[in-house]
């Protein structure tokens, strides 16, 4: 009886050594030198500028048009809270004007209708 114990569990062992682990679509690495966040299956690359910042869409790999698509950045940089609209730049790019961004802020991008769903992407500027 031990013996086909021992064999049941070694065959549980091997075949989980075999499975392999979740892989997440598209490309999480940052394209234009900011910071990827994902929500509902789509990245989002967040890139501080002197000026405000600007916000690139991927679906999968493949750039998302931004076409139609609004919201609101909520930046909290300690104890002061900052917001800013956010406004359909180009193809797949959204822009955010007028803030300033810095090491330790976390943001809060609440978008409209992106794909028909509204969606909320956090980011920390490291």
């Amino acid at each position: 009886m031990k013996m086909k114990h021992l064999i049941s569990v070694a065959g549980l062992v091997l075949s989980s050594l075999c499975i392999n682990p979740a892989q997440s679509h598209g490309d999480a690495k940052p394209q234009h030198g900011g910071i990827v966040q994902t929500a509902n299956d789509l990245s989002f690359e967040l890139v501080a500028q002197a000026d405000g910042a600007t916000i690139y869409l991927m679906d999968h790999g493949k750039p998302l048009a931004a076409k139609g698509i609004t919201g609101k950045l909520t930046v909290l940089q300690g104890s002061k809270k900052v917001e800013a609209d956010i406004k359909e730049a180009s193809d797949n790019t959204l822009r955010v004007m007028g803030v300033k961004l810095g090491k330790g802020d976390k943001l809060v991008a609440a978008l409209s209708n992106v794909v028909g769903k509204n969606v909320t992407v956090r980011f920390t500027i490291k």
